[in-house]
C-alpha cells in the first residue's frame, strides 16, 4: 500500500526552558532557528522550530510543564514505556564524537561500537534523548 506521505517533518520536544535549549542546541548540535511562534495561548506553551541539514525539531516550553517521571530516566525502563525514545543522528567520527559527548551538561552515556546514546540524568535537560550512529551505519 502506498501514502501520500512525502517526508519526516519534525521531531516535538517539551522542554523547561526555551532560551536555554536553544542555544544549547545551536552550540551543541548547530541547530538555527527557523520559525518562531512564540507564545501560543491555547497551548499556553511557546514553540519555536530548530533547523540542521533539513531535519527540524519543535521545541515547547509551557507554561505548567509536568516533571519526566523517575522511570522514564533510566533507558531499559523508559524503553518500556510508549512513546518517543530518540533522536538519531549521523556522525563520520565516532572516536572524536566519544571524546566530545562528557562535556555536555546533565547526561550519561551508553555506548558500543556504533552508537552513542546520550540519556538525561536531570528532568532539566534540554533534550529527550539523543542517539548518534557511525554514518557508515545509519
Amino acid at each position: 500500500m502506498t501514502t501520500n506521505v512525502k517526508k519526516v517533518l519534525h521531531a516535538g520536544i517539551s522542554v523547561y526552558n526555551m532560551e536555554e535549549s536553544l542555544a544549547w542546541y545551536k552550540k551543541n548540535l548547530g541547530f538555527e532557528v527557523v520559525k518562531n511562534d512564540g507564545y501560543v495561548p491555547p497551548l499556553k506553551a511557546k514553540i519555536v522550530f530548530i533547523e540542521k541539514d533539513g531535519f527540524q525539531i519543535e521545541l515547547f516550553e509551557y507554561d505548567e510543564p509536568k516533571k519526566i517521571p523517575e522511570d522514564r530516566l533510566t533507558p531499559n525502563t523508559d524503553l518500556q514505556t510508549v512513546g518517543t525514545k530518540h533522536i538519531a543522528f549521523a556522525t563520520d567520527d565516532m572516536d572524536a564524537l566519544k571524546a566530545w559527548i562528557p562535556s555536555l551538561f546533565n547526561i550519561a552515556l551508553i555506548v558500543s561500537d556504533t552508537s552513542i546514546v546520550i540519556v538525561p540524568t536531570s528532568t532539566g535537560c534540554p533534550f529527550a534523548c539523543a542517539a548518534f550512529t557511525s554514518s557508515t551505519t545509519a
